[in-house]
């Protein structure tokens, strides 16, 4: 798997939604890529920031975090 298409289904993998052999896939790339593993620590906090904010650029948000991260988080948010 290549870190574009971890990134791709980033968000299966967390929602646990991969299946198993994906899942597998995601599991290697992340052993041998601090990038990516990186990347989806990132993603969990700001999911973690995000749950409770109603506004994307709420104050509790430390900044640098990519707008189009937040309002995907968003998205998902008002899907569920």
């Amino acid at each position: 798997m290549t870190c574009r298409e971890v990134i791709r289904v980033l968000g299966s993998f967390v929602d646990e939604e991969l299946p198993a052999d994906a899942r597998g896939r995601f599991e290697e790339h992340l052993a041998a890529c601090p990038k990516c593993t990186a990347y989806l620590d990132t993603y969990r906090r700001t999911v973690d920031l995000v749950k409770g904010s109603t506004h994307p650029r709420d104050p509790s948000l430390p900044d640098g975090i990519p707008e189009e991260l937040v309002q995907a988080i968003l998205a998902a948010r008002r899907k569920a």
